[in-house]
């Protein structure tokens, strides 16, 4: 059965630099009735861990390592078996909300995650966070972005850890380039797609945000 991709959206908090926020947030998994792979384990595993069902949970992907992006990441864990997987670089913004606690396993530029007969591949994307990376799945026609692109422009970078250059050049190099038809399923809010983003970028530049 080929792998398909499914969405849910669970409600918390996002805190950093000591402000926090209610935030909405994407979940998506990607598998077929046998296994899947979860992307951001965001607030509630319980609504997450009935998503998945009776089905093997190969991985829990974080995309960066904002608490509302990971807050669920160990319970899911703890129930699923399933490895959380974070990039190194993110590791300092993990620690913020689970001090006592580790990933499981780090991600890699390049590295690809099979599920369902698919394969993602990481795109390590700094900018919104050191360590964030998106997931290109091209048999899917369709890159999850995280917090890095969204519809209508990059993610934020005002807060610890970002960088408006970095995030404008990980968009540039690694997302832009993939073909225009690809469907970007962001962290928040509603999907995209490259062709619709692509045509504003010196728009984005010339806001300097």
């Amino acid at each position: 059965m080929a792998a398909r991709i499914e969405h849910l959206v669970t409600s918390g908090t996002f805190s950093l630099d000591g402000g926090t926020w209610d935030v909405d947030n994407n979940v998506w998994i990607v598998g077929d009735d046998a296994e899947a792979v979860v992307i951001d384990a965001a607030h509630d595993a319980d609504a997450i861990a009935a998503a998945v069902g009776g089905r093997r949970l190969v991985a829990i992907v974080s995309t960066h390592g904002h608490d509302d992006h990971i807050d669920a990441a160990p319970a899911l864990s703890a129930r699923t078996g399933a490895p959380v997987l974070l990039h190194p670089d993110d590791l300092m913004l993990w620690k913020q909300r689970h001090p006592d606690l580790d990933p499981d396993g780090a991600l890699a530029d390049g590295q690809t995650i099979a599920v369902a007969g698919t394969d993602l591949t990481v795109l390590h994307t700094p900018g919104h966070s050191p360590g964030a990376v998106c997931l290109h799945a091209p048999d899917l026609g369709t890159v999850f972005s995280g917090d890095t692109l969204f519809q209508g422009g990059p993610g934020a970078t005002g807060r610890s850890y970002s960088d408006f250059p970095t995030i404008v050049a990980s968009i540039r190099e690694r997302l832009l380039t993939l073909p225009g038809e690809t469907v970007v399923r962001t962290g928040h809010g509603d999907s995209t797609s490259i062709a619709a983003e692509a045509p504003h970028l010196d728009e984005w530049i010339a806001r300097g945000h």
